[in-house]
């Protein structure tokens, strides 16, 4: 909240409290002379107290952990105001100190006890209002500082995806212009229609997920010609897609893994993809034949970058089984979109 709004609730607590408190005092009669004293002069002096502890000896002491100057500039606080509401309580004699028309005089210590109470009430109440906003503006700072951890760690899983994708494609790509295979253009353009989508399309938080899917299938054909259409790809789609959105480059890391990993070329074991759709939840489900004989040693970031995706993404709302078996590698994910 802004200054301009904390100080617009200050004062319409104030004003209701002292109305009620002129109210009460005045058994809902006619404000009187008496009631001018009792509330203006002496209102003002905590209001005052109030402020003072709360604008300036808390954040000028508590705040840069002076505790003991804290304490004693309180202490000189309290003995000021009272001194101050004793003045003006002799100054008003007959309306402070007389009680039931002069039949009852307030003693000095009496009236000298009682408004160091209010007085400690009110530096009391500044004192927790200062703990309370303080907390709220350090829960608010937490959370801005979370939120930008956050984004920046997004920011960097998505900017691994990019390098390690075009690393993997150039290579393909450049296998094929090794062999002088006539679809190399074709591959370039799959290519080119992949980073636009990487490039312009995933900025958004979300995506449609229409757009996921035509993302998925160029990746596939891509893949394709690097086989010479001797890949073997089972790519199904069951469910109502439209006006559904999910967050982009998620399911790209299940499939890319199989590629990368699996064995694409046999007939008998195809790498075996499956979308389905109910309702606003994604079930997607890789299956791939491992390739023990072309295991990529470097190791590789997409699935641990994908899984800390959706870790910060879709907490609590995915699930994600892997089976990892010495020649099936199969990937299950559960997503609430």
């Amino acid at each position: 909240m802004n200054k301009s709004g904390q100080i617009i609730i200050h004062l319409v607590v104030w004003l209701v409290l002292v109305l009620m408190f002129v109210f009460t005092g005045t058994g809902g009669g006619k404000i009187t002379y008496s009631t001018v004293v009792w509330f203006l002069y002496f209102g003002a002096i905590n209001i005052t107290v109030f402020y003072i502890n709360y604008l300036i000896i808390l954040p000028t002491f508590l705040n840069r952990k002076r505790y003991a100057w804290c304490i004693l500039t309180i202490l000189f606080l309290v003995l000021i105001s009272v001194f101050v509401k004793c003045a003006l309580a002799y100054y008003f004699y007959e309306i402070i100190m007389l009680r039931d028309k002069g039949k009852h005089v307030i003693v000095f210590w009496d009236y000298f006890f009682l408004a160091t109470v209010v007085s400690t009430l009110f530096i009391f109440l500044s004192t927790i209002l200062k703990f309370v906003s303080d907390w709220f503006l350090n829960e608010k700072i937490k959370s801005n500082l979370e939120n930008e951890k956050l984004a920046s760690e997004l920011a960097f899983l998505k900017s691994q995806i990019n390098p390690h994708f075009l690393f993997n494609s150039l290579n393909n790509i450049y296998s094929l212009a090794y062999q002088k295979s006539a679809k190399t253009p074709e591959a370039v353009l799959k290519l080119s229609e992949i980073m636009r989508y990487m490039l312009y399309e995933s900025n958004e938080s979300k995506v449609s997920l229409d757009e996921e899917i035509r993302y998925l299938e160029n990746y596939i054909e891509l893949q394709k010609l690097r086989f010479k259409d001797k890949a073997y790809i089972n790519f199904e789609i069951d469910g109502d897609t439209q006006n559904l959105k999910i967050t982009p480059l998620v399911l790209i890391s299940f499939v890319e893994n199989a590629f990368k990993h699996g064995l694409a070329t046999d007939k008998e074991n195809p790498i075996t993809i499956v979308l389905n759709v109910s309702s606003d939840k994604l079930y997607f489900q890789v299956i791939n034949k491992k390739n023990n004989q072309n295991k990529d040693e470097t190791g590789g970031i997409g699935l641990q970058n994908v899984q800390r995706r959706l870790d910060l993404l879709y907490k609590g709302a995915y699930r994600l089984h892997i089976e990892d078996t010495e020649t099936i590698y199969n990937c299950e994910l559960y997503l609430n979109l």
